[in-house]
């Protein structure tokens, strides 16, 4: 499943969310009526509450209350204990989230909504240093201190359902149907509905200062995949997340629902790529020709990822389903291996000149945008400080290299390389490795306790 190339550079990044100056006018004029603000929960999804619009237009500069289990649960919201955040023990408290001033976006598919990317804090003021905004912006703190900021360009791979999301929650998430049946990859001939979801998708990100590069069918029955523009990383981030919701209620609008599983059906992967480049005041520190050898920064920040990503992966596979996408022959990573514009790689080198960047393929469409990146930048910061070795490119089949790393073979065995590694615990601390260890024991607990049908399909008759 190709990628689409990303263009880089700071002229492309992009501009134009709503200043809280103009949200305040807007306000006034009583253009918008109500406010999403949120904070993302360890999923990543947006939570948080509908603030009438001059309730928030009056606690902007203030702070609103959700229950802290939001950044303590599992996927179904289920409240559950051993969290140190919060829990029965500690009564299942209030956080405080504070609307970023930069992360204010209408919402165009929603006449009179805006959409506000919030932090979480303690009542005391101080950063939650669980919330995946804040462990994010940490580690481009780190780097920063090392003279660097990040550059991202992501893309995404999902599968649309024919269904509502009632319609396939009716049907008890039996015999879905993909929007259309054929494999469709880079085809510019579609159905008349997914043609016509296609350009409402386009036209509202675009109005909704989400920059998306390219919009095209993928190898599978309904797959689709968006590649955004790149840009700075928490902007990039916040409009990935605003994405989601858009792409969500536009489809379900339209009779579809969009399945972002990392493996969303038997033989199908869906992934989370990343386009990562590191800048400083000399512009692209990646920059190179295809003649020249790869610079310095570029090699240490590859050899980094190699190193510690085997060792992060709740971070960005967080869910039993997601080590089901790491398949030979898949377009899926099954080692940790790099080369040069090779798909098949957990690194692809990529670019030349100053779009010269590296796509990091190992996240699935399950990962958090915010936790995955994180979890690049403090492999990269591990390269240049602990200088792991470089092993050699992979010129050939990256699926034949024995000696190259494994990716973990399932979550049990990555929450094993996760709980207590020195490279974890020194890029994030025991706090917020402890609450996703927590995070990844409810996900195997949960798949534990469970009868699936593939079980009483190979059972009954044959058990």
């Amino acid at each position: 499943m190709p990628d689409e190339e990303q263009h880089t550079g700071p002229e492309s990044w992009p501009t134009g969310l709503v200043s809280p100056r103009e949200l305040k006018a807007q306000v006034d004029r009583g253009e918008i009526s109500r406010v999403r603000l949120a904070v993302p929960d360890m999923q990543g999804r947006p939570k948080g509450k509908i603030l009438s619009a001059p309730v928030f237009v009056d606690k902007m500069n203030s702070q609103a209350e959700v229950c802290a289990y939001v950044l303590a649960t599992d996927i179904n919201m289920t409240p559950l204990d051993g969290f140190a955040l919060t829990g029965w023990q500690q009564g299942y408290g209030d956080l405080k989230v504070k609307a970023d001033p930069a992360g204010i976006r209408l919402l165009p598919h929603q006449p009179g909504t805006a959409l506000v990317m919030g932090d979480a804090f303690h009542h005391d003021g101080t950063p939650i240093d669980v919330a995946p905004r804040y462990i994010l912006r940490t580690q481009l703190e780190r780097l920063a201190d090392l003279g660097y900021h990040v550059a991202l360009g992501t893309e995404v791979e999902f599968l649309l359902h024919k269904g509502t999301a009632d319609d396939v929650h009716q049907a008890g998430y039996h015999d879905l149907r993909p929007a259309w049946p054929h494999n469709l990859d880079y085809a510019l001939s579609h159905p008349p509905q997914a043609t016509d979801f296609f350009n409402h998708l386009h036209d509202v990100l675009k109005e909704a200062s989400i920059p998306v590069e390219a919009i095209k069918t993928e190898g599978a029955p309904g797959q689709v995949e968006l590649t955004f523009v790149y840009g700075e990383v928490m902007a990039a981030c916040d409009a990935y997340t605003a994405s989601r919701l858009i792409t969500y209620d536009l489809a379900q609008r339209r009779g579809m629902t969009p399945n972002f599983m990392a493996a969303p059906t038997t033989g199908v992967g869906s992934g989370l790529h990343l386009h990562l480049s590191l800048w400083s005041a000399h512009g692209n520190a990646f920059t190179y020709h295809r003649s020249d050898d790869l610079p310095p920064i570029m090699e240490r920040a590859i050899a980094g990822l190699l190193s510690a990503m085997p060792h992060l992966a709740p971070l960005y596979a967080p869910t039993v389903n997601s080590y089901k996408r790491y398949t030979p022959h898949t377009f899926a990573p099954t080692r940790h291996t790099w080369g040069f514009d090779n798909r098949g790689c957990a690194v692809r080198v990529t670019g030349v000149g100053e779009n010269a960047h590296l796509e990091v393929r190992l996240p699935g469409a399950d990962a958090n945008l915010y936790l995955a990146v994180a979890a690049a930048c403090a492999a990269i910061i591990h390269g240049f400080q602990d200088h792991p070795d470089l092993p050699p490119p992979c010129a050939g089949d990256p699926y034949t290299v024995d000696d190259a790393t494994p990716v973990p073979a399932g979550l049990t065995e990555a929450l094993q390389d996760f709980e207590g590694n020195k490279i974890a615990l020194d890029a994030f601390g025991a706090n917020v490795v402890g609450h996703y260890v927590r995070a990844a024991q409810a996900e195997i607990a949960w798949h534990r306790a469970e009868v699936t049908d593939i079980e009483r399909k190979r059972g009954i008759g044959r058990a």
